[in-house]
Parts: structure tokens; C-alpha cells; sequence
């Protein structure tokens, strides 16, 4: 009897490693979730690009824009910016008084990308800010992907042997500790934005082409939207560095 109590006690011992190894072996092998494509196709003789965009553990639904540009500052083609900003209509309004409505509704929000709203394609008489009555063009524009995405696109004009690539984004409600909610307490836009928006950039030589090119922070915007400088002091800011955790780009 207690040889036949031992043997059963290493049989059910047994069945139980084995089904925590299957277990464990089945997390690993699992596929990780497949990333977003967004396509932008400008021109068909045009220069094709592909970013790649992995979130990083602070990304909540940012706002951004991505956009080619020469050597000497000049926009050459924007590829891509989020719905909300290129349409003024956010899935938060605006109640008028610095406050935000819990409701979709327009909204203006300069300290959104101030660097990219200045250079940004427009007329000498169309407005800084993109509004439901004067949008951008719907070929730039796109949902907010909700987690990791790859970006396709080509520009619509031939590229100079060198010239940059830039990304600009912004994440509101990313408050810390020297972006704090009460730093202007008197700005309605400086509270739209929290830690000011953060630019991205590499410059690619056709020269000298690279398998792979990686975007680095640069610096970040006003931070309520004031001018279009590039501020390069980048010491406060803190999760707003960990929107993505990569930003690459291929030129194929």
C-alpha cells in the first residue's frame, strides 16, 4: 500500500511539472503583436522611406508629425501628422477656459508641435493653427495608432544628397516634477501640453547611405507654442522620453 501511495504521489508530481513546462513554453512562443502599417504614397518617382516606430512604456495616444527637410532648416514635404492636430477636432474639447471637455469638439493648441505648425506647408493667409474650416490636406493625415507602427511613405519631390528627418510629439497629462501642473498657472495652452513637445531628427547623406538611420531627441518646442525655436535643453523632461523607445528609419 504505501508503495502504491508513492507511486502515485510521483505520478501526479510528473503531470504537474510537465503542464507548468507547457505553460511556460507556450508564453514564449507566443507572437507578439503585429505593428500598424500606415502607407503615404505622394508620387511614384518619389524617394520611398520607411519609419519604424516602437512605443516605449510611457505612450499613451501622442500627437505628431513626421516631415523631410534640408540641410539648411527648410521644410521640403511633410509625410504624416495625427488626425486630431491636422483637423483641430479632438476627442477632448475645449471648454474655453483652459479646462477640457470630457466630450469630442474642437479645440486650438498651439503647444501641441510648435516646431513643425511653423514650418508646416500653408499660405501667407492660411492660420499657424490647422482648424475644421481650414485642415490640412488629408494626404498627410492619419488616425493616432494606438501602439507600435511602421510608416511607409515616399516624398513627392527628388531629395537633395543630403537632408534630415524629423519627428515632433507630444503627450498631454505627462506632468513630472519640473514640468509641473502649476509652472504657469496663468497659460490655458502651456496646459495642454505638460512637458513641452519633443523633436526628433537624423540626417542622411545618398553619399554615404546606411542599412539603418535612428532618430535622436534634438530638443523640444515652446512650451505653449509661442515661437518655433528649437529648445535644446532637454534636462526636464522625463517620460516624455519614453513615448517610443525607437524611431528608425530605412530608405527603401
Amino acid at each position: 500500500m504505501k508503495i502504491y501511495t508513492y507511486f502515485l504521489m510521483m505520478l501526479v508530481l510528473a503531470v504537474t511539472v510537465m503542464v507548468s513546462a507547457c505553460k511556460g513554453s507556450s508564453k514564449t512562443q507566443q507572437t507578439p503583436k503585429e505593428t500598424e502599417l500606415i502607407v503615404k504614397q505622394f508620387s511614384v518617382n518619389g524617394a520611398p522611406l520607411q519609419l519604424q516606430f516602437r512605443t516605449g512604456k510611457a505612450h499613451n495616444y501622442p500627437t505628431f508629425a513626421v516631415w523631410i527637410e534640408d540641410m539648411d532648416g527648410k521644410l521640403i514635404q511633410t509625410l504624416f501628422v495625427t488626425r486630431s492636430l491636422a483637423t483641430g477636432w479632438y476627442k477632448y474639447g475645449d471648454a474655453g477656459d483652459g479646462n477640457w471637455l470630457k466630450v469630442p469638439g474642437t479645440s486650438v493648441r498651439p503647444a501641441a508641435l510648435p516646431y513643425w505648425l511653423h514650418k508646416r506647408e500653408k499660405t501667407e493667409s492660411d492660420p499657424l493653427m490647422p482648424t475644421p474650416e481650414n485642415p490640412v490636406a488629408d494626404a498627410y493625415t492619419g488616425a493616432t495608432p494606438s501602439g507600435s507602427f511602421t510608416l511607409k511613405a515616399n516624398s513627392g519631390v527628388s531629395l537633395p544628397d543630403r537632408f534630415k528627418v524629423l519627428v515632433e510629439l507630444n503627450q498631454p497629462w505627462d506632468w513630472n516634477s519640473f514640468w509641473t501642473n502649476a509652472k504657469f498657472p496663468d497659460n490655458p495652452d502651456y496646459k495642454t501640453s505638460a512637458q513641452p513637445s519633443l523633436i526628433y531628427a537624423v540626417i542622411v547623406d545618398k553619399k554615404q547611405p546606411m542599412q539603418e538611420y535612428f532618430l535622436n531627441p534634438i530638443g523640444h518646442g515652446h512650451y505653449s507654442g509661442q515661437d518655433g525655436m528649437l529648445y535644446t535643453d532637454l534636462s526636464g523632461h522625463t517620460t516624455a522620453l519614453q513615448i517610443f523607445q525607437q524611431i528608425s528609419l530605412i530608405l527603401k
